[in-house]
């Protein structure tokens, strides 16, 4: 079985339940001793789910505590099984019912598999193959009394795998498909202690806070009404260096490969001094900023203000019809010039038009430092009004007044921004663009953006492959490095093997290079996130190319294979699924139908203010920075591995298929088809979506029939 579905099997282990029917079981699983006629809603309700990860040195010990509610009105007794995935052992299983403390016993790997497989047979419902091959853990349940609530508390230990610098951990939670239930409160909280430093941690699969500090970590995730669709994933990367490069890849056999650079300073102990920066804080004051948000920018710059280094130098300029600066000039961060800022802006207020040009000019005209990296923040609510009011007019003397290489980093406030303008103003150099919501806190977004840009490691960054051929690396232009950050690439290569990976750029006023050993894998069927993370990058870049250059038919083409390929809902595909139904992929979309979707989408893209300009740029924006799965938008595509599955009239159909591709027909259960799952027990992860699925598997299509 693959790492994936072998990790899967705790799946189980989650909460208690009861098998339905043939489409419907809740977490866990739960065989009742005589099972009555089954109704078709779950009997137990998860009411809160908890783990807490402790690993030490690659060590871990997984603690889960859930709640959970006899939905029914009759008491439950029976038997629960417990998956227990490769090279797991479990520690501790504590549930008391009706004052009994349950007991449990494990079962080998042959005997669970005939245990999985019977219980297949006997309720129609293929879910628990993927969990075939694996060993169980199992338990009598007393009775459950009607509408009582239970505990349960499972420990288990594991030692992770280190690979090249990096650690992995996998925990158990894709379980849509056996429930549509969700659970009320779920928690994450991972703690790492190392005895090399920790440079980075990062989840692919869900949003989580982290923290690095030397050779301990922390990961959190927390959430309400959860519906647990995707397994959690984590990684963390070790290094006796500054700087810490690592490598993750994905490559089919015989096909071309997709990887990720995980690339992080960590939280470094500074031994040096820290890296001067020159910025300037570009902010509007026009009437429309009058009220709560000139309030939330002023705390905003209070707050950027007080975060300068030593070093440092600044400005602030307001515009409106005319623009106001602080200084001249940039001045230094000292102590009294930081105090006599904070007067400054406490005497801001908003009224007037928006002169932008002017105050970009200004802005760009005001560079003095030589050598340091060069930071303009620019937050507006609007569209200009005075002055220069052009948009690319203002493009052009932006670029032309900017020989001194400043990042702009823009804030469009509310739903009246150009969000063209801004777009291209950050994208053309080296910024970025961020768009707030009118019920967003604006205090929030320019605070947090801040405290990770405040102190520069390595900035005109580059990297050199030497052995090894890659393409379609995004983000396409790398970004600066800052202390306590990490930059998260995906890209794609051909060839294989070890590689010498270089990575230049500027500390301070000095270059430095620094090399890197790694090696990419000629067969890797591991870290299958890699290719949907890719996509959703290369999809952003090519709308993003589409809004601020037009469309063309290589473009938009591109986009859809992209997206019919990965599963990926995008303006030209959302129309179709939505408008048509469930979406098919033979073909996805006829010549009339792509003419169609051409009209409407490019009529969202070209939009420069409004809402739903707001709303694209926004997203586009998050997915061009995507580092976290996102979650099928249409419940016709399901993700299982690498694979896009859509739902048509033949049912669960593998995207990789072709019409008119010779099949296998696999009878539910027949010898044959428990065969191939014997033979090639990763199949399991597709044969567990139902009895009416077509896949590819080793160039071979395959199609299973009731």
């Amino acid at each position: 079985m693959s790492g994936t579905a072998k990790a899967k099997c705790l799946v189980a282990a989650v909460a208690i339940s009861i098998l339905l029917s043939a489409a419907s079981y809740a977490q866990g699983i739960y065989i009742p001793v005589k099972p009555p006629h089954f109704p078709r809603r779950p009997f137990f309700t998860i009411k809160s789910q908890h783990a807490d990860v402790t690993i030490n040195d690659q060590a871990a010990t997984t603690v889960i505590k859930q709640v959970f509610v006899n939905e029914s009105r009759r008491d439950l007794e029976g038997t629960y099984i417990f998956p227990i995935p490769s090279g797991a052992s479990v520690s501790a299983f504590s549930m008391w019912m009706n004052g009994k403390k349950v007991s449990g016993e494990l079962l080998d790997a042959d005997e669970a598999r005939r245990i999985y497989i019977d219980i297949v047979r006997r309720m129609k419902d293929p879910g628990l193959l993927e969990y075939a091959g694996q060993g169980m853990f199992r338990a009598r349940i007393y009775p459950i009394p009607a509408r009582g609530r239970a505990k349960i508390e499972i420990s288990y230990q594991e030692l992770l795998k280190y690979d090249s610098g990096v650690v992995s951990y996998r925990f158990p939670f894709n379980l849509k498909r056996f429930s549509g239930k969700t659970i009320g409160e779920v928690s994450m909280a991972v703690n790492i202690k190392s005895g090399v430093p920790i440079k980075c941690i990062y989840s692919p699969s869900h949003r989580t806070d982290v923290s690095v500090s030397g050779k301990t970590g922390y990961c959190g995730y927390e959430g309400k009404n959860v519906l647990p669709d995707r397994d959690f994933l984590l990684y963390y990367t070790l290094s006796e260096k500054d700087m810490g490069l690592n490598l993750l890849t994905h490559k089919p056999y015989g096909k071309n490969g997709y990887f990720m650079l995980l690339l992080s300073p960590g939280r470094l102990e500074r031994t040096g001094a820290v890296i001067s920066k020159e910025i300037v804080f570009v902010i509007d004051v026009s009437g429309s900023m009058a009220g709560e948000k000139i309030e939330q920018a002023k705390e905003a710059l209070k707050y950027c203000l007080r975060k300068l280094n030593r070093g440092d130098r600044f400005n602030i300029i307001t515009f409106a019809t005319g623009i106001e600066y602080f200084q001249e000039g940039p001045v230094p961060a000292a102590m009294k010039m930081i105090d006599l800022a904070l007067d400054f802006v406490d005497t801001i207020d908003a009224r007037g038009g928006t002169n932008i040009d002017e105050a970009l000019r200004k802005a760009l005209s005001a560079a003095e430092s030589p050598g340091a990296p060069r930071m303009i923040i620019f937050l507006t609510d609007g569209a200009p009004t005075v002055g220069e009011t052009d948009d690319d007019d203002i493009l052009k003397n932006v670029k032309k007044r900017n020989s001194k290489d400043a990042r702009i980093f823009s804030f469009g406030v509310g739903y009246d921004v150009n969000t063209y303008l801004l777009d291209n103003l950050s994208l053309g150099n080296g910024g970025m663009a961020e768009y707030i919501k009118p019920e967003e806190s604006i205090e929030l977004k320019v605070t947090s953006f801040f405290s990770k840009v405040s102190d520069p490691i390595m900035t005109d960054i580059s990297l050199e492959f030497d052995r090894v051929r890659i393409r379609d690396l995004y983000p396409t232009e790398l970004p600066d490095i800052f202390n306590g950050m990490q930059l998260v690439l995906f890209g794609r290569y051909r060839d294989s093997g070890p590689t010498a990976i270089h990575l230049r750029g500027r500390v301070g006023e000095n270059d430095k290079t620094m090399m890197f050993e790694s090696s990419f894998d000629e067969t890797n069927r591991g870290n299958d996130f890699i290719p949907r993370l890719w996509a959703t990058r290369k999809i952003a870049y090519l709308l993003t190319e589409v809004r601020l250059h037009g469309e063309s038919n290589e473009l938009v083409g591109e986009i859809i294979n992209l997206a019919k390929e990965h599963g990926i809902i995008t303006p030209y595909t959302s129309y179709l699924i939505h408008k048509h139904g469930p979406p098919t992929i033979r073909p996805l979309m006829s010549r009339a139908m792509l003419n169609d979707q051409h009209d409407i989408a490019g009529k969202g893209l070209k939009k420069r203010t409004g809402v739903e300009a707001f709303r694209m740029s926004r997203n586009v924006g998050r997915d061009r920075e995507s580092s976290t799965l996102s979650s099928p938008t249409s419940d016709s595509v399901v993700y299982v591995g690498r694979k896009t599955f859509y739902l048509t009239g033949d049912g669960w159909i593998d995207e990789e298929y072709a019409e008119g591709s010779d099949v296998v027909d696999l009878e539910f259960m027949s010898e044959k088809y428990l065969e191939l799952l014997g033979t090639n027990p990763e199949i399991g992860d597709y044969l567990s979506i139902g009895t009416n699925v077509t896949f590819v598997f080793q160039g071979k299509c395959y199609r299973v029939r009731e």
